[in-house]
């Protein structure tokens, strides 16, 4: 990836958070082999439309990656949150999107799998929760930001509604497509795919990992 993105002139790094400590060397695929229950799916692709900073293949990005956990991976429609702002589908806005997370960690159950789509615009703001070590907190930007008193998705919320409430036995991958999305979910491990890192996944300095011992494991 990191080949792929040097070639087209793009300065992104791509990064892997894990609630467990990976071998990033292992075969990875979104269905476990022990998988024996249901799969289940949140994708959402935001183009802003009509919006500073209009973005082109958002949309298409979510629909691309349903027709393929369709295809190769066997999930039912019925189990697929689609969040589109195409005036069609459901609107992702921030309340929505908070509310698809919450309602995918609450269905799910030990031996269930999770996949977590988002395209879209991301960003950072200051920390005011003093969790954060280098000061900032990640965000994702749902298309209804700039309405009064909406703003941002702060990683924290995310860890709040999501992370922490899926249960244990849960296996779930987060694709976060945008800027400042690499320590989104607030994972405690993280592999950096600059070419620096040597050996596996370093863990995060200071995380409480007594929260996601619990729970389910989330690989982003």
């Amino acid at each position: 990836m990191r080949d792929v993105l040097d070639d087209k002139r793009f300065e992104q790094i791509p990064q892997l958070t894990s609630s467990r400590n990976l071998d990033v060397d292992t075969k990875f695929d979104i269905t476990p082999d022990d998988f024996n229950g249901t799969k289940r799916a949140v994708l959402i692709g935001i183009n802003y439309v009509g919006q500073n900073g209009e973005l082109a293949g958002c949309q298409n990005d979510a629909l691309n990656m349903m027709e393929y956990l369709k295809d190769v991976h066997d999930f039912k429609d019925e189990n697929i949150q689609l969040l589109l702002d195409d005036g069609t589908n459901t609107n992702p806005t921030k309340r929505n999107i908070l509310k698809a997370y919450a309602k995918i960690a609450e269905e799910s159950d030990a031996g269930d799998v999770v996949y977590l789509h988002y395209a879209g615009h991301g960003g950072h703001k200051s920390d005011k929760s003093g969790d954060e070590k280098d000061g900032r907190d990640e965000t994702l930007i749902p298309v209804d930001f700039q309405k009064w008193g909406v703003g941002e998705i702060l990683d924290d919320d995310i860890y709040q509604k999501l992370v922490l409430k899926l249960k244990k036995g849960v296996f779930a991958t987060s694709v976060m497509d945008c800027c400042h999305s690499g320590t989104v979910l607030d994972l405690p491990y993280k592999f950096v795919g600059d070419g620096k890192q040597e050996g596996g996944m370093n863990a995060n300095e200071g995380f409480n990992f007594g929260s996601v011992k619990k729970g389910g494991c989330i690989i982003s």
